[in-house]
């Protein structure tokens, strides 16, 4: 007989403070925190067994447990979202961590699908998503991370610049098949992520300010899927104007 799935945990790393977006997570979308938007999205996604919110911020907490949501509070000065899930990962039994960016709305339950099942069916430490490019605009964008690949499906690079260059074009352009947005969506076996967090920050992930590039310095294969599926990012107070129109439309209230 087939093995039973392991449990998903789904945590949500939710920091209040932000240089560019201060008190990001409680930001009001179509009347509802952001954070909220994130966990609801989350929890009605197939095969999670847990979502909760791992918070440094008494008023992200009180948020959460407002709208009925599990929450800890990991206060520590930790470096990246990924060491702040595994010092929940240390908090929790389990053997599988998805961490999902508390900026990140999904749209369609199949995101976290299509990164959690062929996961657990791979064998793999650590895994992530893409999507196909179509902007021109976020080709060329340093807050968009792109990625590229191996015929495996592993993670070569992710960077800010507008990777990989085609010589024979212009700066920027998009090629099929060629240019993707990652998804700061990660899922990792509990052995992976404890590794992750009791490594130094490498140099490349001290440049591009990407904690995935950690993983590569240190040899730590990511694999990447594809979705298709559309996800919000909200990285400014200007995007929350955006994502209501999106949510309004797409999405029933």
């Amino acid at each position: 007989m087939p093995s039973a799935r392991p449990p998903v945990t789904v945590v949500i790393p939710a920091r209040f403070g932000s240089s560019r977006f201060p008190g990001k997570p409680l930001a009001v979308l179509m009347g509802k925190p952001l954070i909220q938007h994130v966990y609801e999205r989350a929890q009605v996604s197939p095969g999670i067994a847990q979502v909760l919110v791992a918070t440094d911020d008494a008023r992200v907490r009180d948020a959460v447990k407002g709208f009925g949501g599990t929450v800890i509070v990991t206060d520590a000065p930790y470096r990246t979202g990924t060491d702040r899930v595994a010092a929940v990962a240390q908090q929790l039994a389990g053997q599988v961590f998805v961490n999902l960016q508390g900026d990140e709305i999904a749209l369609h339950p199949g995101l976290l699908s299509d990164l959690v099942t062929p996961f657990l069916e791979s064998g793999a430490g650590m895994g992530t998503l893409k999507r196909r490019m179509t902007s021109e605009e976020d080709v060329r964008n340093p807050g968009v991370v792109k990625v590229i690949t191996n015929q495996r499906g592993e993670a070569l690079y992710f960077s800010r610049a507008p990777i990989p260059h085609v010589r024979d074009g212009q700066a920027g352009d998009v090629a099929v098949g060629l240019h993707y947005v990652h998804l700061g969506i990660y899922i990792y076996t509990r052995d992976t992520l404890l590794r992750m967090a009791s490594l130094p920050t490498g140099v490349l992930e001290e440049a591009e300010k990407l904690e995935q590039l950690r993983a590569l310095e240190y040899g730590i294969p990511v694999r990447v899927w594809e979705t298709a599926h559309p996800s919000l990012r909200i990285d400014t107070p200007a995007d929350l104007e955006e994502a209501a129109v999106v949510l309004q439309r797409l999405v029933p209230c």
